[in-house]
C-alpha cells in the first residue's frame, strides 16, 4: 500500500513541488492551501507524513503539530515543518510543539526527498526518537570567561547532552562547537544549559543556532537515524 502525506501550505507553487517530489519517492499526497481544513482531515485519517507551512493563518504549522502530537490517529506520524522564518526561536518552537525535521524555504528538492526517506520505514515508536543519536564527540563549551571540553553522550536537532568536568546553572548561556567528522569543520554557535540530568551531565538546548549550522546539523544526523 502506498504511503500517504498531507501538505498544507498556502503558497500553490510549493504545494505543487512537494507533490512531484513525494510522488517520485512513491507518497500519494494531498495538498492543500487552506490550513482551516487541515484539523478535518486529520481526524478523519490516517498519514504516515504531513508538511505543514509555519506560518499560516487560520492554522499555522505549529498549531497542527501541537493538534498531530495531541491526536491519535496520526499521534506518531513525522512532521515536517516550511519555514521562511530566520529566527533560531522559531526553530525551537518547532521542536517544542513535535515536529521531527525543519525544511528552509525556498523548498530544495533534494534535502526534501532526503528527509522523505528518512521517515520510511520506521515503526510508530522509533517515529518519536528518530531526532536521538548516540555520538561520541568533543564539545567545547564556552560560559562567560570559562570553556571546558566535554564528551557527547548524544545528539537531536535540537540539542546535546554532553558528559562535563564542570556543570554549568541550568539557564546559562553557552557558546558551543561540536566536532562532527573528520574533515568537516565543527559545528558553532550559541545554546543554553536545560537540564542537568547526572552530577557530570548538561543537556544543552541548541536554541541559538543559524539556519545554516542547523541545516548542517540535519544533513549530518540524517544518516544516523535509526531505521527497522
Amino acid at each position: 500500500m502506498a504511503r500517504r502525506a498531507l501538505v498544507v501550505d498556502d503558497e500553490v507553487a510549493t504545494c505543487e513541488l512537494i507533490q512531484k517530489v513525494l510522488y517520485a519517492a512513491g507518497v500519494d499526497a494531498l495538498a492543500i492551501t487552506k490550513s482551516s481544513q487541515a484539523p478535518g482531515l486529520l481526524a478523519e485519517g490516517k498519514f504516515d507524513l504531513v508538511l505543514f507551512d509555519l506560518h499560516m493563518v487560520p492554522h499555522d504549522g505549529i498549531e497542527l503539530a501541537r493538534e498531530v502530537r495531541n491526536g491519535k490517529s496520526n499521534q506518531d506520524t513525522p512532521i515536517i515543518l516550511l519555514s521562511d522564518d530566520q529566527r533560531p526561536s522559531a526553530m525551537t518552537q518547532g521542536f517544542a510543539a513535535g515536529a521531527s525535521f525543519f525544511l528552509y524555504k525556498p523548498v530544495d528538492k533534494a534535502r526534501l526527498l532526503r528527509l522523505v526517506r528518512a521517515t520510511q520505514q520506521q515503526s510508530g515508536v522509533e517515529r518519536r526518537q528518530t531526532r536521538r543519536v548516540v555520538l561520541h564527540t568533543k564539545v567545547r563549551l564556552r560560559c562567560g570567561a570559562e570553556e571546558v571540553v566535554c564528551d557527547a553522550v548524544d545528539v537531536s536537532l535540537n540539542g546535546v547532552l554532553v558528559r562535563s568536568p564542570r556543570i554549568f546553572p541550568r539557564g546559562s548561556a553557552v557558546q558551543i562547537s561540536m566536532e562532527l567528522t573528520r574533515g568537516l569543520r565543527p559545528l558553532v554557535g550559541g545554546g543554553s544549559v536545560a537540564r542537568i540530568p547526572a552530577p557530570n551531565q548538561m543537556g544543552i538546548a541548541l536554541d541559538r543556532l543559524s539556519i545554516e549550522e542547523s541545516e548542517r546539523l540535519q544533513e549530518f544526523l540524517l544518516p544516523m537515524i535509526p531505521r527497522d
